[in-house]
């Protein structure tokens, strides 16, 4: 399998955001800057990192992740940490997800 210079920049940007989200979500000192790093992150993961063939599995995977992430960070709110990684992931993840599933429904609509 041949990995194209998009997927691979996609994939690599992907996993610095989610070293970036944990970092920043153990020491609780996410700020508007790391915040809008993470987004960024999520938009150019999201528009560089999913192909075609991987479009379905990452909408559900991505769904299913921010609806943990979300439930959970307020689950886990007696453990700061966790509840701030979650968060920080959320910065990635639905950025990413929104960006799929536009691009999964103009592709939809072109056929």
């Amino acid at each position: 399998m041949v990995v194209s210079k998009g997927n691979r920049l996609g994939a690599w940007t992907f996993l610095i955001g989610a070293i970036i989200a944990l970092v920043f979500g153990v020491f609780g000192t996410m700020t508007l800057g790391v915040a809008w790093l993470l987004v960024i992150v999520g938009l150019v993961a999201g528009f560089l990192n999913i192909g075609d063939e991987e479009t379905k599995p990452f909408l559900m995977s991505g769904a299913v992740l921010i609806i943990a992430s979300a439930l959970g960070q307020q689950a886990l709110e007696i453990i700061p940490m966790f509840a701030n990684i979650l968060n920080a992931l959320l910065f990635i993840f639905v950025p990413a997800t929104v960006i799929v599933a536009i691009r999964n429904v103009f592709g939809m609509a072109r056929r």
